[in-house]
């Protein structure tokens, strides 16, 4: 690979990272751009090698060190070179999962291989164990191959089992897939059943304590069966992080029929509830954001009951009043920018 054609192309590329969308990306080098998204954009260096041109150094460096991670196996692109904002990488063909399924049944086979492929992303050190299927491709030789993995490293909250690809799959591949897990390996199929059934569960539990007036009865029976599994000191922490996914997406939902930014939403949501299990404000739990503390843990079951008798809703907790009004500032300043 010639290096120092590499570098004088990317001094003539620019990409800027934009709120809510692709990246904005000029491109004045000869180099044909073949994709871009949120975090950058890809141009095609030569016929077997692309190059990854980030608006930001914090998003190549993650994504350089999850692909590292993968060199010594053969799901993951190989890597040729990096800089500060670009990576130069193999060029991933074949068809991906997405498509493929539009066409072909979900097989055993394929099932199979996914699930090697979780395996893989543990084995490795990943702490998202999961991925969506835009992201998988299948080879000509019906080996599996993955992009994008900057976002399994460094997560502090992940679902226990690999919801997003499940999701993804759509109902009826998901059941499909289930099934072949069932039959491949039912150990891990009630693992990930029992997961499923517990998210399931801690939605009920967050639109209880929207009610004006929570069924705290019912509230103690739901957050008890949270914690039903004899493993407490595993579980308790996936449960944890579960419950952490589900507020935070359902408030997500309930924000964005507000019309509020989604990125402020997720942004202010994480600091309300890092604040409420640290006992810290949101301001002090803003500065600790990201940084690898280690958490105490949380009694979920006295935590709903106590939030219960506290406020009416979550809507009504001082700390979430700041928060709201933090945002229609943010939202305020916006409107005076355009």
């Amino acid at each position: 690979m010639d290096t120092k054609y590499l570098k004088k192309c990317m001094k003539e590329i620019k990409v800027t990272n934009l709120e809510n969308e692709d990246v904005d990306v000029v491109n004045d080098s000869p180099l044909e751009m073949i994709g871009k998204g949120r975090q950058g954009a890809v141009f095609k260096l030569t016929d077997d090698i692309c190059v990854k041109v980030f608006g930001n150094e914090e998003d190549c460096e993650r994504e350089y060190y999850a692909l590292s991670l993968g060199q010594q196996s053969d799901l993951f692109p190989r890597l040729y070179a990096k800089g500060d904002l670009y990576i130069a990488m193999e060029i991933i063909k074949g068809v991906d999962v997405r498509e493929y399924l539009q066409s072909q049944p979900l097989s055993e086979e394929l099932s199979l291989k996914l699930i090697h492929m979780l395996i893989t992303f543990k084995e490795i050190g990943y702490d998202r164990i999961d991925h969506h299927k835009r992201q998988i491709y299948l080879q000509p030789d019906g080996s599996l191959k993955v992009i994008d993995v900057a976002r399994a490293v460094w997560r502090d909250r992940v679902y226990p089992y690999p919801r997003k690809l499940m999701t993804s799959l759509g109902e009826k591949n998901k059941k499909i897939f289930l099934e072949h897990v069932q039959s491949l390996k039912p150990e891990l199929y009630e693992e990930w059943k029992y997961y499923i059934e517990m998210e399931d569960i801690s939605r009920e539990i967050y639109y209880l304590l929207l009610e004006k007036e929570p069924d705290k009865e019912k509230l103690s029976e739901l957050s008890g069966r949270l914690l039903t599994t004899s493993d407490k000191k595993v579980h308790m922490r996936q449960l944890e992080n579960m419950m952490h996914k589900v507020f935070k997406e359902e408030w997500v939902k309930t924000m964005l029929a507000r019309g509020e930014d989604p990125e402020a939403v997720m942004d202010k949501i994480d600091e309300y509830w890092e604040g409420r299990e640290m006992g810290l404000e949101p301001k002090k739990a803003r500065k600790l954001k990201g940084k690898n503390k280690k958490q105490r843990q949380v009694d979920l079951s006295s935590f709903f009951n106590k939030n219960a008798e506290k406020t009416n809703s979550l809507a009504g907790d001082p700390s979430w009043d700041k928060i709201m009004k933090s945002l229609d500032k943010k939202k305020k300043k916006k409107k005076r920018k355009k």
